[in-house]
């Protein structure tokens, strides 16, 4: 009999257009733009970082004496930087992580040896691509300080430039690609999700609750040999299905965006996105997101089984839609991160176990505790909801 129900609220459901955009056509065209701005926005923010104080940490002795000594007396124009002494290359890959520098250089113990011998001298670079704008900050000050350096050393030797190339640097990503697109896609992406799958389930909620007591027809329905709670369900099974599919297809775009629009063209971040978006990663976003769906029709279907009329429970719904993304942009706040605590908090720990899939760091008790949370907490709203719906003043007008 739920299926009967389900069959026929679905067929219903598929006829309405509203549905139709709502749940398939926007999220599979608008979300190439979000794509296309998104990396717009990125490369606004990577010119932006140029004003950043840069904090450079330094291991080596008196080899690197000079290079701090020109890069102190660069202009004020490229920028103000703080030079930071360590010790060992481990606590300068843990600085950088952390935040405290930007990125750190290791100047060789044996560079006067090389640069007698006229050989060139590697100095490696150490920084986070994560980090928006840093590499190309760290590039500028680099070559002009190194330009100066080698013109230097041609002097003091006699020789032609084209003789001998006294240094060169190259650079260290300790983050992955993974790990940068994941902070980066892994900030909105659950945001899409959130709206997306809120709205594919409201406008079946309220045509299949509010709608049928505005058309007169739920007396109908209650005269057949159904119980209440079946009847509930099989319509609920229509708003969770349809929320669920328009949050899925936002990966549908995913796909448009870098195989058929070719917003992105550079090889290694589409083969990064890629791997970020395998079918792991994937059927654990959608074990995430269905009892977070769920939990949205549970919230839904009581509002709408009150409401009196199809604007009613609309105007009524909608700014809830808010009030979950502002409950989600909690997952933003920089220094929070899946812990104990936060996979505890519904639709928080959804957003922060989203970023922590898309980035690559699976803590499997983590998000097994955020799954069991949700689902607690979805089970929670539709005894909740099969309450009001069982009343006879809310499904009768």
């Amino acid at each position: 009999m739920i299926f009967t129900i389900f069959k026929k609220e679905l067929r219903e459901t598929l006829r309405d257009r509203k549905t139709i955009m709502s749940m398939i056509i926007i999220p599979m065209l608008l979300f190439p733009v979000i794509f296309s701005v998104v990396f717009k926005v990125q490369k606004s923010i990577e010119e932006s970082m140029s004003s950043k104080v840069l904090n450079i940490g330094v291991i080596g002795g008196a080899e690197s004496e000079e290079y701090i000594a020109q890069l102190q007396n660069l202009p004020k124009a490229f920028g103000e930087r703080k030079i930071i002494r360590l010790a060992d290359s481990t606590l300068l890959k843990q600085y950088i992580k952390e935040d405290s520098i930007q990125f750190g250089m290791i100047f060789p113990a044996d560079l006067a040896l090389t640069e007698q011998a006229k050989k060139t001298a590697v100095i490696p670079i150490y920084y986070k691509a994560s980090e928006l704008g840093i590499s190309d900050k760290a590039a500028m000050l680099n070559d002009v300080v190194f330009k100066t350096t080698q013109q230097k050393r041609f002097q003091e030797a006699g020789v032609e430039e084209q003789t001998f190339t006294p240094y060169r640097y190259e650079y260290v990503n300790i983050s992955s690609d993974q790990e940068t697109l994941g902070k980066l896609v892994g900030g909105f992406l659950p945001y899409i999700f959130i709206v997306f799958g809120f709205v594919g389930c409201m406008y079946p909620c309220i045509d299949l609750f509010t709608g049928e007591k505005e058309r007169g027809t739920f007396e109908t329905l209650l005269t057949t040999p159904v119980t209440r709670w079946q009847i509930m369900l099989g319509k609920m099974s229509v708003v969770v299905l349809s929320g669920f599919l328009a949050a899925c297809f936002t990966l549908v775009g995913i796909f448009l965006s870098l195989n058929v629009f070719h917003v992105v063209e550079e090889p290694r971040i589409i083969e990064a996105i890629h791997e970020m978006f395998n079918f792991e990663s994937v059927v654990m976003l959608l074990l995430l997101l269905l009892p977070l769906i769920i939990l949205f029709a549970g919230v839904m279907v009581p509002i709408a089984t009150n409401a009196k009329t199809f604007k009613e429970a609309q105007s009524i719904i909608t700014p809830l839609n808010m009030l979950f993304i502002m409950i989600a942009v909690i997952g933003m706040i920089p220094g929070i991160s899946l812990n104990l605590l936060t996979s505890c908090i519904p639709v928080v720990n959804v957003v922060l176990g989203m970023k922590s899939l898309l980035s690559g760091y699976l803590e499997w008790h983590l998000l097994a505790i955020t799954f069991v949370v949700m689902v607690v907490i979805a089970a929670i709203s539709v005894a909740i909801s099969y309450r009001k719906f069982d009343d006879e003043r809310n499904i009768v007008l």
